[in-house]
């Protein structure tokens, strides 16, 4: 009765690389280089095993797991393979199926390049050697392979399998992303509706029942193979850690962030968070969807506790009032009036519920502090929008500073050309025999020296040039913001969130009814 003999083959991401006359380890070849040595030895050939692109340290492969099913099962006796890495990579997996199940199962293990036979136990130390060889060949390429990432990461290239929602891969420029119009549109109303003043859970009602395809979904309608592990379901829903991991996402600056998270070891699957400050993140490598000072903005929003109403609404103050004493924040509570309805809501230092001994009685209705704060936003915006028009001229001669110093950098920038010229030519005389080695040495390492000067001299000119043009888009974007809402007649979170560092509320006077409102403001 012929042997039954089980066949696998392996192609893993490493062998994709291989010119077609190289490629002695494809799929195909495998299967007919063991097909022809089955034939050879009469042994019948129960089944060929195959994966494709799989690493021989994942033990998730579909055909090799089937392959060990079928194994425990003794449908076969003989298993074959081109050679041992090709069943498994990792010292664990060798020692566990080869030296322990198998011989229980009363199956032989073949590899044909290696002379792997466990039919023959004088060979059993070669097949634990070769498996730690296979081992440490992992290892070292895992860490090649992290090397080359991390170079990559550094020169801001992208190198995850998919982009951030909002964005797309450049099927031209390899590590670079574009923007995705449609999705982008719903990351600026997602960020634009939480300055507003609404939560997470009311922009995540809004895009549901506006029929708003949730990240998932939305790359999976656009072809894209993509799986989210820790989806629940596939009816494309949007919730709130969503939201809020879209708000706190700085990719959407124009920064490339990357190295959030690692693996535990090269042959662990498992995940690990990454301190922050080890995160790899490059400034300008793409077109932002958000702007940094509204990015700014919404992470401070995020760090501030504000109540809402039950709605995902919070009042257009929250987060902003302190009390001018202690130092609390101050709640809102609706106090029944005393026909038992509730008319007026008002705001009270949280010290009251906690120790009244060390404050107490700081309080005000909420719809006064917001015609306070209204009125002085008004005058604020008027004093600063007459501060811009002053300081106009000041604009004028940072230009004029700018434009100087651009001046300054093309004169360094043609005296590093000449240097250049001069060291060409003194090498020419050194080859001609004009002047001795020695000379050239001399001239060559104070040429040196000069172009290192001028080029720190011409990084510090553009680094003071950075600096003016900060201040002025600084200055722009406020002088646009201060355009876009002087004419306010209605107090929003927006306006509030763009304007209003935190407000201080005092206590009121009993007898005169008088009450502190401190209103300290962002610019």
């Amino acid at each position: 009765m012929k042997e039954k003999v089980a066949i696998y083959c392996r192609l893993s991401e490493e062998d994709q690389g291989k010119t077609e006359k190289e490629d002695s380890e494809s799929i195909q070849n495998q299967k007919n280089i063991l097909a022809g040595y089955a034939f050879e030895r009469k042994w019948e050939i129960y089944k060929i095993y195959s994966d494709d692109n799989w690493s021989g340290l994942d033990n998730d492969r579909p055909e090799w797991n089937n392959l060990i099913r079928d194994a425990e099962n003794r449908k076969f006796e003989i298993i074959l393979c081109k050679s041992q890495a090709r069943f498994a990579r990792d010292m664990e997996s060798v020692e566990k199926y080869l030296h322990k199940y198998f011989p229980l199962w009363n199956i032989r293990f073949v590899g044909l390049a290696d002379y792997a036979d466990t039919s023959n136990l004088g060979n059993k130390k070669q097949r634990q050697i070769n498996g730690l060889v296979n081992e440490w060949y992992c290892e070292d390429l895992s860490q090649n392979i992290k090397i080359v990432f991390d170079k990559k990461r550094r020169d801001g290239l992208f190198i995850g399998s998919h982009a951030a929602y909002g964005y797309k891969k450049d099927l031209l420029h390899k590590g670079r992303l574009l923007i995705d119009d449609e999705a982008a549109e719903i990351v600026r109303l997602i960020f634009n509706r939480y300055l507003e003043g609404e939560g997470s859970s009311k922009i995540t009602k809004y895009l549901n029942e506006s029929g708003v395809p949730n990240p998932t979904k939305y790359k999976q309608n656009c072809g894209e193979s993509y799986v989210n592990s820790s989806a629940t379901d596939d009816l494309g829903l949007w919730n709130r850690t969503t939201i809020k991991r879209i708000l706190k996402n700085e990719m959407y600056t124009g920064s490339m962030v990357q190295g959030v998270s690692k693996k535990v070891s090269y042959k662990s699957k498992k995940m690990m968070s990454v301190p922050k400050s080890d995160w790899i993140v490059v400034k300008n490598t793409h077109e932002p969807i958000i702007d940094i000072q509204t990015f700014q903005l919404v992470q401070e929003l995020m760090g501030t506790h504000r109540r809402n109403n039950g709605q995902g609404e919070p009042h257009v103050l929250a987060g902003k009032i302190k009390c001018l004493d202690c130092g609390s924040s101050l709640n809102r509570i609706s106090p029944l009036n005393r026909k038992g309805g509730r008319k007026y809501k008002y705001l009270r230092c949280s010290m009251v519920d906690k120790d009244p001994r060390i404050c107490g009685g700081h309080y005000i209705r909420l719809d006064e502090l917001e015609k306070i704060v209204l009125k002085g936003l008004k005058v604020y915006l008027k004093k600063t929008s007459d501060q811009i028009i002053r300081d106009s001229l000041g604009n004028q001669e940072v230009d004029r500073n700018r434009r100087k110093l651009e001046q300054e950098i093309r004169t360094v920038d043609l005296q590093i050309r000449k240097n250049q010229k001069v060291a060409e030519s003194l090498y020419e005389d050194k080859v001609s025999g004009i002047i001795s080695s020695e000379q050239f040495l001399e001239f060559n390492a104070s040429l040196q020296n000069g172009k290192k000067i001028l080029n720190s001299r011409k990084n510090y000119l553009l680094d003071q040039i950075n600096v003016l043009k900060s201040t002025k888009n600084a200055k722009d974007l406020l002088c646009e913001k201060i355009n876009q809402y002087k004419k306010v007649e209605t107090l929003t979170a927006r306006l509030v969130n763009e304007f209003v560092d935190y407000i201080e509320v005092g206590r009121k006077d009993k007898t005169s009814g008088a009450q502190s409102v401190v209103i300290h403001w962002k610019y």
